[in-house]
């Protein structure tokens, strides 16, 4: 899959705007890193979400924070998938690995906002049950956009506390979630990369890291 991936990009990007070209180009090369990383479940994550990151990240501001910008961006992915590539990797591939990320209250951010101070237990276990609930509501009505909606914020707690050193390198307490999060992250980004290669008119704007010479 990344092979065709990279093959299709090197022989149409002449045909893309340069701005396209670099997103593609970073995102493929962290793609490929993460297939040399599979027996290191913390640097597959990373490379995983650093190429994913790579494909939508812009300039952040308090009106349009990080986790704002991606969850817009899958909003657009779900609208540019003409060929319900995403909604089969949800519904036939990972049903019962998305079902349980919804279970794992490690991956749920008020979960730790509750072990930080900041509510109190009720309030997470309310906002818990409230979540799942609209999440296996989404399920059964096999709506991919808000179950793709809820599997990213789940992921984004779970890039949050290993990349702001929340974790131990290779921690045996946090091994499922990352398992269920790699194998997840390894079907959806090349979907999403394809979805743009299929769509290169389509602006993701100017990288906030542009290549200086």
């Amino acid at each position: 899959m990344i092979k065709d991936l990279q093959h299709q990009f090197t022989h149409n990007k002449s045909t893309y705007p340069d701005q396209l070209n670099l997103r593609l180009h970073r995102a493929l090369s962290w793609l490929q890193k993460s297939q040399e990383t599979q027996d290191d479940l913390d640097m597959q994550f990373i490379s995983l979400w650093i190429s994913f990151n790579a494909i939508y990240a812009k300039e952040m501001s308090e009106r349009s924070p990080d986790r704002t910008n991606f969850l817009e961006f899958l909003n657009l992915i779900c609208r540019l998938d003409l060929k319900d590539s995403i909604y089969q990797i949800i519904w036939q591939k990972f049903p019962q690995s998305i079902r349980v990320m919804l279970d794992n209250r490690y991956v749920f951010q008020p979960f730790w906002d509750y072990h930080n101070g900041k509510i109190s237990e009720v309030a997470w276990l309310e906002d818990f049950d409230k979540s799942n609930k609209k999440a296996y509501q989404a399920l059964a009505d096999k709506d991919t956009h808000a179950i793709l909606i809820v599997v990213f914020d789940r992921l984004y707690t779970l890039r949050n506390q290993i990349v702001h050193g929340g974790a131990t390198y290779n921690s045996r307490v946090n091994r499922k979630q990352l398992q269920d999060g790699c194998q997840i992250l390894l079907a959806i980004i090349p979907a999403i990369i394809q979805i743009i290669l299929d769509n290169p008119a389509h602006s993701l704007g100017k990288p906030f890291y542009p290549v200086v010479e």
